[in-house]
């Protein structure tokens, strides 16, 4: 429960709202193992603490975190800068189901800022790649320039990974994809009695994913959605991220939509 010394690094504008810092540990303290999808409580001191995911690749010595200003936690965690300080507790909660997948295709399916928790299992999926069928990755972002890690899809498509990119938005010189990101996964190449699916976005955005992936076939039990609800304790102790008889930071925040789907449209209150 208490939070580590860690010290920024680097820190990068992704898009006008959103950032990534980059942290290691200060010398009193050692780096900590993770798993793609899980979360840390990030602790802005004297102001508060607020959960968010893990975006680093797994093999990274550096742990790396993006986010979106929302509320006063993230408004002054973007005015830090190299060598200030930042509290973690972690890391929580499960993980997408990398290990479960070999001979298997795999759609990821992303919506704005859900590829932040998506970064850490696409490095990992493509670094197995010979073990998979097909891999695709959808994302929908408003615009643009909202794409996160743009700078990263094309080495990932020449690394086997099938990419389309779909945006709200567009000026006339976007010659990609218009509309939302559901609109791509009827024509998507893989094989739905095969498919793994792992989603990741708004939750308006993660139902209609769920909707056309049982449409095209993809059974309930190989659909994986990560759920981002409030978490303030991080251990199951408060119960604000009750979901159903789960709770997001100690079940999730990585769950089966088999064993979520009888809840997952209640709106949080």
């Amino acid at each position: 429960m208490l939070p580590q010394a860690f010290c920024i690094q680097k820190r990068r504008s992704e898009t006008l709202d959103t950032f990534t810092l980059e942290i290691e540990p200060t010398k009193n303290n050692r780096p900590f193992g993770f798993a793609p999808g899980q979360f840390n409580m990030l602790y802005v001191f004297g102001v508060g603490e607020v959960p968010i995911s893990i975006c680093a690749d797994p093999r990274s010595k550096s742990l790396m975190h993006t986010t979106r200003v929302v509320g006063p936690v993230t408004k002054a965690m973007s005015k830090l800068r190299r060598g200030n300080i930042l509290g973690v507790r972690g890391p929580f909660g499960s993980s997408w189901p990398i290990e479960q997948l070999d001979g298997r295709d795999v759609v990821v399916v992303a919506g704005g800022i859900g590829l932040a928790p998506l970064r850490g299992a696409l490095h990992q999926l493509v670094r197995r790649r010979k073990k998979l069928g097909k891999l695709v990755f959808l994302y929908g972002a408003r615009t643009p320039d909202d794409i996160l890690y743009s700078r990263e899809l094309e080495p990932w498509q020449h690394k086997g990974l099938h990419i389309e990119v779909t945006v709200d938005r567009a000026p006339s010189s976007w010659l990609g994809h218009v509309g939302v990101v559901t609109t791509l996964i009827q024509r998507a190449p893989f094989d739905p009695g095969n498919t793994v699916a792992m989603i990741c976005g708004p939750e308006v955005m993660m139902r209609y994913t769920v909707f056309e992936l049982q449409k095209r076939g993809v059974p309930a039990a190989s659909i994986f959605l990560s759920i981002e609800r409030n978490m303030k304790c991080a251990v199951g102790f408060c119960g604000h991220c009750q979901f159903g008889p789960e709770f997001v930071c100690k079940d999730g925040p990585i769950f089966r939509y088999d064993r979520i789907a009888n809840w997952f449209g209640i709106r949080e209150l």
